[in-house]
């Protein structure tokens, strides 16, 4: 061989080699998912907050992000594509949001004012250009209370709320800032804008696979140094299967996963696997209708919450698990001394044959999987077993977990003949925690109210919380509406979740918050 070919064949094989161990060096997180597909990627996700943990917070910013950087503290928001933010001191239904300046979307457009006032039409005004029915949907929760918005100056602006709300900031962190430019170039090609979606987020947009994968990449130019991502790329998989989820972290096919089924985790230690686990807020209940059925009497949900052996159900989750007696958890500083409904089954007995319903027949919503939904199967033949024991007749519609969330926004006028829904809960803030299930501002399907449950007490206490801007003194009111919940029966209560994960042991520098959010940018995968 010439001397010349020589040099270029040992240029190439150095080149390839080169590559390769490029390739090789690659570190890619791979997350199984709960969801049972891939959340939608036009701004605000799907798939229940899941949606938001793995795609939302990672394409996309809001003016309010949630600090997670801590695990022995619950977390708070803080500061994100707005810097600041006051009430006008001359009208308290007036904020004003400071935003962040020097802010780049993936596709290079800057961001400002103009980006937020065009963000609130696309899920508000339905007569603007870029309104976007999903999205409303997707983010009317959260826009209950919105009124109107206007530009101060480039990074000013003002929204107007319906109410007076001491802690509207909250309901920013969930209304997600899409690209103005890429949509607009798309001329609002929505599902266009799905496969090349530009956000401001610590990820970027790669590729997807519907139905089986999203791979996003870091975004170098995050404006937050500290949050930009420690992976080489991000690689989503929906799998709604706790099984399938175990044996693909064990051969390697992911390297982290949520969920895991409690009968795993000796086998998943023995392997090598991280189990971690935190408080945090969130809770697995039964949402009720008020409107309709036996669930309207006190004493037919007292007598529900009574029939429960809860530590049955820690067991089954193999300690994975709290007792759940209220709204919020023990740890929560919003928990106060509400009534406990111990195990009692002659109570509940007592309280059904006085209610005129025994036996008491039921129909209730469930979902095969999902967005924090825990082990839904297996935990729902449990407390059929318990509530039935106790003189329940228990009917399940199973579906998936779209469909349950379906029924959540549609609220009962739609579904007057479901009894309730179990629909897993992020006790994030004090608004979606507790005084969305019992205001009737939030009456569905406008709001969060699901059963249209109604009170008096409820309702002056929800107007003193949302009076006061003074914190320790809200606090004290938030407090006596989680014994109110308690009191009232609201909800079914079974379990607080503790947010269990399996991690590969290649991987470093996760922080589990106590949040239903989680950030992933900090993790390493090692060699």
């Amino acid at each position: 061989m010439p001397l010349s070919q020589v040099s270029t064949f040992l240029t190439a094989a150095f080149l390839a080699a080169g590559v390769a161990a490029s390739a090789q060096a690659a570190s890619v997180l791979t997350v199984g998912m709960t969801a049972g597909d891939i959340p939608v990627t036009t701004g605000n996700p799907d798939q229940g907050f899941e949606g938001f943990r793995f795609v939302g917070y990672n394409l996309y910013d809001a003016l309010a992000l949630w600090d997670l950087s801590s695990f022995d503290k619950p977390s708070d928001i803080k500061p994100g594509l707005a810097t600041s933010w006051e009430i006008d001191p001359n009208n308290k239904r007036r904020w004003i949001f400071h935003l962040r300046q020097g802010v780049k979307f993936h596709d290079g457009c800057a961001f400002t004012a103009d980006d937020v006032v065009w963000n609130m039409a696309r899920v508000t005004d339905s007569k603007a250009p870029q309104y976007f029915t999903q999205q409303m949907a997707l983010s009317r929760a959260y826009t209950t209370n919105f009124e109107s918005i206007e530009k101060i100056d480039d990074y000013t602006v003002a929204i107007n709320t319906k109410v007076v709300e001491s802690i509207f900031p909250y309901s920013m962190s969930y209304i997600l800032m899409i690209s103005r430019c890429k949509a607009e170039a798309l001329k609002y090609d929505w599902n266009a804008y799905a496969n090349d979606p530009s956000g401001t987020g610590p990820y970027r947009f790669s590729r997807m696979v519907p139905h089986e994968r999203l791979e996003l990449l870091p975004n170098k130019d995050y404006w937050d140094p500290k949050r930009v991502p420690k992976q080489d790329k991000l690689v989503l998989l929906p799998m709604p299967e706790a099984a399938t989820r175990a044996a693909a972290l064990m051969t390697g096919q992911v390297n982290f996963i949520e969920a895991p089924s409690p009968d795993t985790i000796p086998r998943l230690k023995a392997a090598g696997m991280q189990i971690i686990t935190n408080t945090y807020p969130h809770n697995w209940p039964f949402i009720l209708n008020f409107v309709k059925g036996p669930m309207t009497d006190v004493r037919v949900r007292r007598a529900a919450n009574y029939a429960l052996n809860r530590a049955e159900f820690v067991e089954l989750l193999n300690g994975l698990a709290i007792e759940s007696y209220a709204t919020m958890p023990p740890t929560s500083p919003w928990y106060g001394h509400p009534v406990r409904y111990e195990y009692n089954v002659e109570k509940a007995k007592a309280l059904l044959k006085e209610a005129g319903c025994l036996p008491c027949k039921l129909t209730l919503a469930i979902s095969t999987s999902g967005s924090g939904q825990m082990q839904p199967l297996p935990m729902n033949e449990l407390l059929k077993s318990q509530l039935e024991a106790a003189g329940f007749q228990i009917d399940f519609k199973v579906m998936d977990w779209n469909s349950l969330i379906e029924i959540a926004r549609s609220g009962v006028p739609k579904y007057p003949d479901i009894d309730g829904y179990n629909g897993s809960r992020a006790l994030l803030d004090p608004m979606s925690a507790l005084i969305k299930p019992v205001w009737k501002f939030h009456w569905s399907p406008a709001g969060a109210n699901w059963g249209h449950f109604e009170d008096p007490e409820a309702e002056d206490l929800v107007a003193k919380i949302l009076n006061e801007f003074d914190a320790g003194k809200r606090t004290q009111l938030l407090i006596k509406l989680n014994e109110l919940h308690a009191d009232r029966a609201l909800m079914i209560f079974v379990v607080h979740d503790v947010n269990p994960r399996a991690l590969s042991p290649k991987l470093k520098g996760f922080v589990q918050a106590q949040n239903w959010f989680q950030d992933l940018t900090p993790i390493e995968v090692m060699p």
